[in-house]
């Protein structure tokens, strides 16, 4: 079957964070502003997942239920082991609404105050304000840019890890927002780094189904058969637009991790509404899923252009995964101020930018490609027009 992706759907009275609260971040957005901020897609969600939902509206009671049936658990782990060949165990996966809620978890019951936790800028932001709101300490390994391509520096993370009193390091994986895919030898390095040294490692997988071209995503976990240490975070929210549904899922392998969750999350219940539109993309949306990489590898193609042909002084490096592009703006000399005004200002567009994922950052913004490719030309268009 092919799915419809040009369709461009108002969002306007869906109470749409993205486009409807955009003064959330910036009181300067008008009713004309083009957003291409929060992390979600203007895609339809995929046929399967509306037609679910639909059946199970249609049995109109929305009471107390539990997503522990054989069906759920098969649909999720069938999911893994299919497009990652991860074979998961249901016993060690954990309900939370979302990575970030789960993250927020892990730090308060698996470290102490004042402790350290790593992460590598410029980086999702949300990872150093849970850090620091649970009185912890942001341990910064900062990624290395060379010519738009970012590095992890090794020798500064394993000097970090041996610090005694740094107890946890929080991957992206897939890099949000640099859009990196790490090769399995990247990830062995930072697995072993931590692992050795007695650093809790928690990735954040999130992002794990959208990546670019012929490229693989590989599993941290995966690659230490054995070790209970390492703890995934994945969600269908990203893959499927429907970070509303409020469902992610935590694969914590340690008992000992699994207590600590259970003490301050208990035994968390899924709303039917969820239940049945996890079940229906985990199972019947494989074919949707390929056919939006395929879009979105066109979007990221026609940022690359774009950049090349109209925006001289930009630097631009197509993303490895995710469906956010990382456009350095460095060459124009704005100050980070300057360039967050001309945007919304001149270009009556509003992006997250780039100094809001660290100092790394400044100079830079992520854009958001997840959108049918009009909304896309138009979004490019305006950037032109703030940097004129």
């Amino acid at each position: 079957m092919t799915y419809e992706l040009d369709e461009i759907i108002d969002r306007k009275g869906t109470n749409s964070m993205k486009w409807e609260f955009m003064h959330n971040l910036s009181p300067k957005a008008k009713e004309t502003t083009l957003p291409s901020w929060v992390a979600d897609m203007d895609f339809a969600c995929p046929p399967p997942v509306v037609e679910a939902l639909h059946k199970r509206v249609d049995r109109r009671i929305f009471g107390y239920s539990s997503h522990e049936t054989e069906r759920y658990w098969q649909a999720v782990t069938g999911w893994f082991s299919r497009r990652f060949h991860w074979q998961v165990d249901r016993k060690d996966i954990f309900i939370a609404p979302g990575v970030v809620p789960a993250i927020a978890t892990l730090v308060n019951q698996l470290t102490r105050e004042g402790e350290g936790v790593i992460i590598q800028s410029p980086v999702y932001y949300p990872f150093g304000q849970v850090i620091a709101g649970a009185g912890r300490t942001v341990v910064n390994n900062p990624l290395i840019e060379t010519d738009g391509y970012y590095t992890m520096d090794f020798d500064h993370l394993e000097k970090l890890a041996r610090e005694k009193n740094n107890a946890m390091m929080v991957l992206c994986s897939p890099h949000n927002p640099v859009g990196r895919v790490w090769t399995k030898e990247e990830l062995t390095r930072v697995g072993k780094s931590c692992l050795e040294n007695g650093v809790i490692l928690v990735s954040d997988e999130i992002h794990f189904d959208l990546i670019r071209g012929d490229r693989k995503h590989q599993v941290l976990a995966d690659l230490f058969p054995g070790e209970d240490g390492i703890i995934t975070c994945t969600a269908p929210s990203k893959t499927f637009n429907m970070a509303g549904m409020q469902c992610s899922h935590i694969v914590i392998p340690r008992e000992e991790y699994q207590k600590a969750w259970k003490k301050e999350r208990g035994h968390a219940l899924l709303n039917p509404l969820s239940i049945a539109a996890v079940e229906a993309a985990y199972t019947e949306c494989d074919d949707w899923l390929d056919q939006l990489n395929a879009y979105l590898d066109g979007n990221m193609a026609y940022i690359d252009r774009f950049v090349k042909d109209r925006l001289p002084k930009a630097r631009h490096r197509i993303s490895e995964g995710t469906y956010l592009a990382w456009l350095d703006l460095r060459g124009y000399e704005f100050t980070p101020r300057e360039l967050e005004d001309r945007m919304i200002e001149k270009g009556d567009v509003l992006f997250d930018m780039g100094a809001m994922f660290g100092k790394e950052g400044e100079g830079f913004l992520r854009i958001n490609a997840a959108c049918p490719r009009p909304l896309l030309e138009e979004c490019m268009n305006r950037v032109e027009k703030a940097l004129l």
